[in-house]
C-alpha cells in the first residue's frame, strides 16, 4: 500500500529506472564480458600474435591495444557506477557527480589501412568495443538528461516520452 502511496505523491523517475532495467542488466553482462574477454586475449594469444608482428605493425598493436584497454576502463567504470544504482548502493544524484571522472567522449576507430595490420581477433575487439561504447553514450545521455519540470498544462508524461525517444535515436 505504501508504493501506492509514493507513485501518487509523484511522478516515477524514469531514469532511476532505466539503470535497474533488463536492458542495462544486458548491457553491463555483455560490456563486462568483453573486458573479461579482452584481457585474456591481450594477456594469452594477443601477446604472442603481437610478438610476430613486423615492428611498425607491432607499434599498432601497441597504440591500438592500448586505446581498447582505456576505453574499456571507461565504459566499466560507468556500468559499476550504473550498477551501484540498481543494488541501491548509490543514489544516481551521487553517480551523476561521480561520473565526471568517467571520460565517455566520442571515440574514433583507427582507419582501415591501420586495422588491415591487426590481428582479426584484435580488430573485432576493437569494433565490438566501439559499438558498446555508442551504447552506453545513448544510455548516459538517456538517464542524465536534464530534467524539465512540465509547465503551462503540459502533458507530465510528454518528458518521459521524449526521453524514451532519445534513448533509441541514434546520432547521424
Amino acid at each position: 500500500m505504501s508504493e501506492i502511496t509514493a507513485q501518487v505523491n509523484g511522478p516515477i523517475s524514469f531514469c532511476e529506472k532505466l539503470a535497474g532495467s533488463q536492458a542495462f542488466i544486458q548491457l553491463f553482462r555483455e560490456g563486462m564480458g568483453l573486458v573479461e574477454e579482452t584481457a585474456a586475449y591481450l594477456d594469452g594469444p594477443g601477446r604472442k600474435e603481437s610478438k610476430a608482428l613486423p615492428r611498425a605493425a607491432a607499434l599498432t598493436y601497441a597504440t591500438e591495444s592500448m586505446r581498447l584497454t582505456t576505453r574499456l576502463m571507461q565504459l566499466a567504470s560507468w556500468l559499476l557506477l550504473h550498477r551501484a544504482v540498481k543494488e541501491g548502493e548509490m543514489s544516481l544524484s551521487q553517480v551523476n557527480h561521480e561520473k565526471t571522472k568517467v571520460k565517455l567522449s566520442p571515440t574514433f576507430a583507427a582507419d582501415e589501412e591501420t586495422l588491415k595490420v591487426l590481428p582479426e581477433t584484435l580488430v573485432s575487439l576493437i569494433q565490438r568495443s566501439l559499438v558498446l561504447a555508442e551504447q552506453v553514450r545513448r544510455l548516459d545521455a538517456t538517464i542524465h538528461a536534464p530534467l524539465d519540470v512540465p509547465h503551462n498544462g503540459n502533458n507530465p508524461v510528454e518528458h518521459q516520452i521524449d526521453m524514451l525517444k532519445a534513448a533509441f535515436e541514434r546520432k547521424a
